[in-house]
């Protein structure tokens, strides 16, 4: 099953500089019969009870059967991801800071991490080092008054790179 799953990953890594409709193509043609023979696979498992269904094992299986359509969107539709790993990232890093803040003294210091949070997920997102923004918009801090939309993250990345030019 692991072979199956790391042939698929190899086959989406060979993808990385194709359109979506070329991805989709190739998966169909390399990762379905893959997918296809590690389903049958596994309905073979659970049907000759080689697997305890309420095991750990046999409740994964009986996950992935159930809702192997929603799994192997990459079959199916062009551009769909192989998996969810940014979202899943993307989550951790926002419930780590929700158990953080359960240490926050003050509710104003909670809302200041926040907004802290929010502003170094943005800078991040935007490719922008949140250190040097701020460090930026504390020494340009009455240009920032005067038209704030020209310093929000993804503004300030294009202002840096005129400045560069220039």
């Amino acid at each position: 099953m692991l072979n199956d799953l790391a042939a698929v990953y190899s086959f989406d890594a060979q993808t990385r500089e194709m359109s979506d409709e070329e991805r989709l193509l190739y998966h169909q043609q390399h990762s379905e019969p893959v997918l296809a023979a590690l389903r049958a696979w596994i309905s073979k498992q659970i049907e000759e009870r080689r697997v305890e269904p309420n095991s750990s094992l046999g409740r994964a299986f009986t996950y992935m059967l159930k809702h192997w359509e929603g799994l192997t969107r990459v079959l199916a539709v062009a551009g769909a991801p192989l998996d969810n790993n940014v979202v899943e990232r993307a989550l951790k890093i926002v419930v780590l800071h929700r158990k953080n803040a359960l240490f926050f003294r003050t509710e104003h210091g909670a809302a200041i991490g926040d907004l802290l949070f929010s502003l170094i997920g943005t800078c991040h997102l935007n490719g922008v080092s949140a250190w040097d923004y701020l460090v930026s918009l504390v020494r340009h801090a009455r240009a920032v008054r005067g038209d704030p939309s020209r310093w929000l993250p993804w503004n300030y990345v294009t202002e840096q790179v005129k400045k560069r030019a220039a």
